[in-house]
């Protein structure tokens, strides 16, 4: 997509771009591009993500292929507007790790002029609008939606499946803890994990039935 540009050149305002998909799909790798591209063109440049993301680097942005840039690590979105004064272009990466308060900061900087490119998961593992990215995808004048492909079908992947039993919300992770699955898959998965969690759960109630008769 080449949107450095406006037609009315006269417009003071600026935009927002998301990126979004699931885990592996390139969501990052399109957002350095992106930022690279404005780098080349000489425009002030920052890049920004969550402080608990530290899977490659504390301080640089990197995406599964191994492509880098350097960023600026925060605890909160609050903190961007202060550090990104000045900036032509702002990139902030895992959007979704975020609060609710990202969905101003980026509407504030696109109002002030800015170029802000935003890349995150559109769904968490359960298949449920992660965090804030839904409103900021509603907001933004430019959506991209990028695809993995399906570890178990080869078709295209728009779910993260967690292979591992961990339920917290946020749980970093690769290929170890997620893998890309298409519509028919992802079902397929959940439904058997639900299956699985209903024998357990229904051998731990005889268990304790035995228990209280026994005793």
């Amino acid at each position: 997509m080449f949107l450095e540009n406006t037609v009315n050149q006269k417009e003071q305002f600026g935009w927002i771009e998301v990126i979004c998909g699931s885990m592996f799909s390139g969501k990052t790798e399109e957002l350095i591009r992106r930022l690279k591209r404005a780098q080349f063109a000489r425009q002030k440049v920052e890049i920004f993500k969550p402080a608990i993301d530290v899977r490659y680097n504390e301080t640089m942005v990197v995406s599964h292929d191994a492509n880098e840039i350097r960023s600026t690590p925060v605890p909160a979105a609050a903190n961007i507007p202060i550090l990104a004064d000045g900036c032509d272009v702002v990139g902030i990466d895992e959007a979704q790790f975020f609060d609710d308060e990202i969905i101003r900061v980026c509407n504030d900087l696109a109002n002030k002029g800015v170029r802000v490119i935003v890349a995150g998961l559109d769904m968490d593992f359960k298949g449920n609008p992660f965090g804030p990215m839904p409103h900021l995808m509603a907001t933004a004048e430019y959506v991209t939606k990028v695809h993995a492909v399906c570890t178990r079908t080869g078709n295209l992947a728009q779910y993260s499946y967690r292979k591992s039993k961990n339920d917290n919300l946020v749980l970093l992770g690769e290929v170890e803890e997620y893998e890309p699955l298409s519509r028919a898959a992802f079902y397929k998965a959940m439904m058997r994990d639900k299956v699985r969690n209903m024998k357990v759960n229904d051998a731990e109630e005889v268990t304790s039935k035995q228990k209280n008769t026994d005793a």
